[in-house]
């Protein structure tokens, strides 16, 4: 993502939600304003009683009344700050949690691609930190900004009116107390957005590692990633000096000045009191009024801390929303409906269930990554596909699924072209064992069903509990959780640390089987299960899945053989295709593998 900067126009993308909750701000900014009188009333109330006082002829009953006008405008104060808070403050949390859901369910729509070019840490960054920001921004921002120009423009127009010549020479400081403000809004932004960064960083290095934990302490690296965690932490912490630095100078050279404006009442309100040309209520009331100017001089330097870390933030955050998801459904919604209600007409006629024509593909646009493929799988058929290692097998089966978006006409399905099919509806045919079994931080159960349509991450109960069992079964996971203490309730840890490779493999297996789609992808599915297993699997899959077409990636022989095609690739390009005997026939690299993992038994054998 480029870099982003602290412009106010960020602020746009804010402005729906904020209008949702309008008449809670305008509520919330009317009690501000009645707190912000009344306070400025109360030094009005002390004059008074100072006067009073001074004269030297007053009633105790008048001392005591102006007392209890105090005490009624200090509860109005308390109530009206109880219920600015409320809305305020209240409403800016509403908007970050709305706004943070907003960020997930776009998130979730963005493609593959967008999670390969930026990193998990960062992201959640910009979920949790850079929101939290932005709330900060339009809660406590927003109040700084009111308090500012109400209270200031108010206690200036008083001090002025009560005594000119005296409160024109006092505010001599402060056009430099607003010089200061505006640099420090045009330094904190950057720092900030430095600071940001840095955490990033530092999160990124900190999900890397507990996710690749079984790694690190395989090669017994621990102490290089503390190493490496250290500089990332040292660099926030610097990043931050950097504000605290900021923020250090600034506000006591606030407070300096603002004092000043105190010394200087002094020493022109003392001399005008002596002379009679000032009462000394008024003067104690300046002063009171001068001591309430510092607030909104220091919550200037606070809102323009806040707007600018709310700019940077949200900048950061709009990256996201400004990213459209590189794969959609067809602009061509009568097309797409007509895909939909047609499929089963589709699947009983005689059309192929998978078609590929010239099938060509490139990531970045230079490395071809598939090359001129053709096929035609009819439904029920079982596919197999092998290779060498980076021959393009993963590739291809994206391109049925539009994980990768394919070239226009080059992929159907039942006759139509991939990319005319909703996304939802295509995906739903598709029921896929990646190669890298991702499992969910939960329970066995609730991992297999997580593909069931009647079930979920928090629903493996009495209603699928027997097609959950039935997947195990499928999957020969069944022997495995008899011996967990818990059995399919075990809960499998982050990744699904806690199981072998085979188990982890047979899981996924499960939770693609149960799905009971039209399409099985098994993504070298089986590398890690045994012979006796993988048998019982695959057997089971042809009589479960009769009419149902299925796609195998393997390396094996002895997995490909259930299929009724295989095609071979080799860097992107089709070597070579038919059925298992065909290829055993031809002498080409189906049959040399077949040959080699035929002598692989032997060769252990006389070891």
């Amino acid at each position: 993502m480029s870099r982003p900067s602290a412009d106010l126009k960020e602020y746009k993308k804010l402005l729906p939600y904020i209008a949702r909750y309008r008449y809670q701000y305008i509520f919330g900014l009317v009690c501000l304003i009645i707190v912000d009188a009344a306070q400025i009333a109360i030094p009005q109330f002390i004059r008074s009683a100072v006067d009073l006082i001074s004269s030297g002829d007053f009633q105790l009953r008048k001392i005591i009344m102006l007392c209890l006008y105090m005490t009624g405008v200090m509860a109005v104060v308390s109530g009206g700050r109880f219920l600015w808070r409320y809305f305020i403050n209240g409403s800016s949390r509403r908007i970050e949690a709305q706004l943070r859901e907003d960020l997930y369910n776009h998130l979730q729509k963005l493609s593959w691609d967008f999670y390969q070019k930026n990193k998990i840490g960062d992201l959640m960054a910009r979920s949790i930190t850079d929101l939290h920001a932005v709330r900060m921004a339009i809660g406590m921002g927003i109040v700084a900004l009111f308090d500012f120009v109400f209270m200031s423009t108010a206690i200036l127009i008083i001090i002025f009116v009560q005594d000119a010549r005296s409160a024109l020479v006092s505010v001599i400081p402060l056009p430099l107390v607003s010089a200061l403000i505006l640099l420090f809004g045009n330094l904190v932004g950057g720092k900030f957005r430095a600071a940001r960064e840095a955490y990033s960083k530092l999160s990124d290095n900190a999900q890397e590692t507990f996710a690749g934990i079984r790694v690190v302490k395989s090669f017994v690296k621990e102490w290089w990633f503390i190493k490496k965690f250290a500089d990332s932490n040292d660099d926030y912490r610097k990043a931050n000096m950097e504000l605290v630095r900021l923020f250090g100078f600034f506000f006591p050279f606030i407070q300096f000045l603002s004092g000043l404006t105190v010394l200087i009442m002094l020493a022109i309100g003392g001399m005008r009191v002596i002379n009679g040309l000032m009462t000394p209520g008024s003067l104690v009331a300046m002063f009171r009024y001068l001591n309430m100017l510092i607030w909104p001089l220091m919550g200037a330097g606070f809102m323009v801390n806040m707007i600018q870390r709310g700019a940077v933030s949200l900048g950061r955050v709009n990256e996201i929303f400004n990213t459209p998801p590189s794969i959609m459904d067809s602009e061509n919604l009568a097309c797409a409906e007509a895909c939909v209600l047609s499929v089963l007409d589709r699947m009983s006629a005689n059309v192929p269930a998978l078609e590929l024509s010239g099938l060509t593909f490139s990531y970045n646009g230079t490395n071809t990554a598939l090359d001129g493929i053709s096929l035609k799988i009819n439904r029920g058929e079982w596919l197999g596909i092998m290779g060498r290692t980076g021959s393009g097998k993963t590739t291809l089966i994206k391109t049925f699924t539009r994980m990768v978006d394919p070239p226009k006409g080059s992929v159907r399905v039942f006759g139509v072209d991939v990319r005319d099919w909703p996304l939802e509806e295509l995906r739903k045919l598709f029921a896929v064992s990646p190669q890298d079994s991702y499992l969910f931080s939960d329970s066995i159960a609730n991992n297999i069903s997580y593909g069931y349509d009647g079930g979920g991450m928090s629903n493996a109960t009495a209603s699928n509990a027997v097609v959950v069992e039935k997947a195990v079964v499928f999957a020969s996971l069944d022997k495995d959780l008899a011996l967990f203490q818990h059995g399919k309730d075990t809960l499998v840890g982050e990744r699904g640390l806690t199981l072998s490779g085979g188990q982890k493999q047979r899981t996924a297996i499960a939770r693609a089987v149960i799905m009971d789609s039209e399409f099985l992808i098994l993504d070298d599915s089986l590398s890690a299960v045994d012979n006796e297993t993988e048998r019982k699997i695959l057997e089971a899959l042809r009589n479960e899945r009769k009419g149902r077409t299925t796609v195998i990636i393997s390396h094996r022989v002895s997995t490909l053989k259930y299929a009724d095609k295989t095609l071979v690739l080799d860097g992107g390009k089709m070597l070579e295709y038919g059925s298992p005997e065909q290829l055993s026939a031809q002498g080409g690299f189906y049959s040399r593998m077949a040959a080699f993992q035929k002598l692989e038994p032997q060769e252990t054998q006389n070891v």
